[in-house]
C-alpha cells in the first residue's frame, strides 16, 4: 500500500510540476508570436483627446496617440493613461532595471530583456526591439495592441493587467493600475 501511495504521489507531483511550468511560466499562454504583429501607425495626430483632464500633463502630452490607438482596440483611453502613469510617469525615454522600455514599459526582444529565459527559449524573442520601442507612437500602439490581446485571451481586464505587469507581484500591479484609472 505504501508503494502504491508513493507511486501516485510521485505521479501527481510530476504532473503538477509539469502543468505549473508549462501553463504559468510559458510565454505562449500569454500571447504567441503570431499574435504580435507590428502595429499600424497613425498617419496623423488629429485625434481629439478623450483622456480626463485630471491626468498629469506628462501623460496628457500623449493624449491624441493614446486616444487613437485605445479606440482602435476598444479600450478606454483613460485606462491606458493610468497604465502609462503607473509604468513610466509619462517619460518616453525611461528603461526599467529589468529592461522594459518607454511609456508603456514593454519588454523588448533585445538588451537586458534578451537574458530572460523561458522553457521554450528567450521569453521576449518575438517582441519589438528597444530602438522600435523608444518611438513613443510605436510604444503606445504596440502596448495597447498587446493589452487588448491579453484582455481577449483572459476575458477580463484584471487578469490582462496582471499578465501585462511584472511577473512576481500577482494582482498588486493590476489593482494599482485599476485604482489609478478609477481615481481620475
Amino acid at each position: 500500500m505504501k508503494r502504491f501511495l508513493l507511486f501516485f504521489g510521485i505521479l501527481f507531483g510530476s504532473i503538477f510540476i509539469y502543468l505549473l511550468s508549462n501553463l504559468i511560466f510559458s510565454p505562449t499562454l500569454i500571447v504567441t508570436a503570431a499574435d504580435n504583429p507590428v502595429p499600424q501607425l497613425s498617419q496623423s495626430n488629429t485625434t481629439e483627446c478623450a483622456i480626463r483632464s485630471g491626468y498629469p500633463d506628462q501623460v496628457r502630452l500623449w493624449c491624441s496617440l493614446i486616444t487613437k490607438y485605445a479606440q482602435d482596440h476598444a479600450l478606454d483611453p483613460n485606462l491606458i493613461a493610468a497604465l502609462i502613469w503607473q509604468e513610466s510617469g509619462g517619460n518616453p525615454e525611461i528603461i526599467s532595471r529589468d529592461g522594459a522600455v518607454g511609456l508603456m514599459q514593454v519588454m523588448p526582444s533585445d538588451g537586458k530583456a534578451a537574458e530572460f529565459m523561458c522553457i521554450n527559449g528567450p521569453c521576449f524573442a518575438n517582441r519589438p526591439t528597444t530602438a522600435e520601442l523608444k518611438d513613443p507612437e510605436f510604444n503606445i500602439a504596440w502596448g495597447i495592441m498587446y493589452l487588448s490581446q491579453l484582455q481577449k485571451n483572459y476575458g477580463n481586464l484584471r487578469d490582462a493587467l496582471k499578465s501585462y505587469g511584472p511577473a512576481n507581484v500577482d494582482y498588486y500591479y493590476a489593482d494599482k493600475v485599476i485604482a489609478i484609472y478609477q481615481s481620475y
